[in-house]
């Protein structure tokens, strides 16, 4: 039986050749080819205009190089000298903070003061509210004692709950107290010239406050002394510890303070 022909397509515009494939370029790497015969893909690119061309601190000449390693090792002796200032400084009391300690406070204070020590072996373990009453001349003459504006407790109800708490909330009437005990004895008598600048900064902190508690009234009254304390209570121990600690209240009481007439009016900040 003879094969079977299949019809051939009709002629029209499906029965077009197929194009050839284009040759691929030559590449100008004969791998066949030793090294030095290889050329350039790029034979008209130009050449690098500064081949030993130096970058960095290396296109410096000799002079400048010196500096700037000097400059260099400056800086780094005195990261190193800081951060053992301030190790010192945080640390416990040792032989060399015996010895050197008077250099160790010049170099922390003010500016890099740190009011945590490393290693605390007896962290505080109380709870201190600073508290301020007043004498208040009213405007028909009378005067008048407030009672104990709680300052500590009123920074404690601002702070709580709140996210993102002012430092002056957080601090300025904690430090200011800390100042002030730091430069009186128990007597609280002033011990230098910083206890005068204590009592001025506490007393105009505690004024400004009781100037926001409306202490003094409306109707033209003005605070004319107040006097503050402290109420220190020790935080009781957990239910499991068999520590005995007293959680009766420790006051501690400082004269009355006369409230210059500017600061009573509210002009100083």
């Amino acid at each position: 039986m003879p094969a079977q022909q299949l019809p051939h397509p009709p002629p029209g515009p499906l029965a077009q050749p197929i194009p050839e494939r284009a040759p691929e370029p030559e590449s100008p790497y004969d791998p066949a080819a030793p090294a030095d015969a290889l050329t350039h893909p790029y034979p008209d690119a130009p050449a690098d205009p500064y081949p030993d061309a130096r970058i960095g601190v290396s296109a410096l000449s000799l002079r400048y190089q010196v500096v700037a390693a000097l400059a260099v090792a400056v800086v780094a002796v005195g990261a190193l000298v800081h951060l053992g200032m301030v190790f010192l400084h945080v640390a416990p009391s040792n032989t060399v903070t015996k010895q050197h300690g008077k250099a160790i406070d010049e170099w922390i204070y003010p500016e890099f003061e740190q009011n945590w020590k490393l290693f605390a072996p007896n962290p505080l373990q109380q709870n201190i509210e600073v508290q301020v009453r007043a004498d208040v001349r009213s405007a028909d003459g009378s005067t008048r004692t407030t009672g104990w504006y709680d300052l500590s407790a009123e920074d404690g109800a601002a702070i709580d709950g709140n996210l993102l708490p002012s430092h002056t909330e957080q601090n300025e009437l904690r430090r200011a107290w800390d100042f002030l005990t730091a430069t009186h004895d128990n007597a609280n008598r002033p011990i230098g010239l910083r206890g005068a600048l204590a009592e001025t900064y506490l007393r105009r902190i505690v004024v400004l406050r009781l100037g926001r508690d409306d202490a003094a009234g409306k109707g033209g009254g003005a605070v004319q002394r107040v006097q503050i304390r402290s109420r220190t209570t020790n935080v009781p121990p957990p239910e499991w510890s068999d520590e005995q600690v007293s959680t009766t209240p420790q006051y501690r009481l400082l004269p009355w303070w006369k409230v210059p007439a500017d600061e009573a009016a509210g002009g100083v900040r």
